[in-house]
């Protein structure tokens, strides 16, 4: 009996699999990408807090362990931060400002720039982690 076997590959590849695979990859980073916020010094430990508010800041200040002071992102001098706020509240009078400052900078610190914040009427935020 001439019995022969038939096992014939396929070579064709159906892109629909790969389409899923994609779209779902897709679908993956667009999620994970909204749940980053980007701090301005990623270098801040930040104190902890029980009660989180959620508020929208449009202009942040960090202070560093070893007090350089940012205004998004930008080094500025402590002297010279009064008058940069004062450039960006000028344009959005509305703004809150967040204050993301290491956990080992001296209150002190975060007291002077409150007070210009008070003495400017600004709003502003202390930014902490969750407990």
């Amino acid at each position: 009996m001439g019995l022969r076997r038939r096992s014939k590959v396929e070579s064709g590849f159906s892109m629909s699999s790969m389409t899923d695979i994609v779209f779902l990859l897709l679908i993956f980073f667009m999620i994970t990408s909204t749940l980053v916020t980007p701090i301005a010094n990623s270098d801040l430990t930040l104190p902890k807090s029980d009660h989180q508010v959620s508020a929208k800041p449009n202009t942040t200040i960090s202070v560093t362990k070893d007090l350089r002071y940012f205004i998004e992102g930008d080094e500025v001098s402590f002297w010279s931060m009064e008058k940069r706020l004062k450039e960006i509240m000028d344009q959005e009078p509305e703004t809150y400002i967040a204050l993301h400052v290491d956990e080992s900078v001296p209150f002190s610190i975060v007291g002077k720039i409150r007070d210009i914040a008070i003495k400017n009427k600004y709003k502003l935020i202390l930014a902490t982690q969750p407990k």
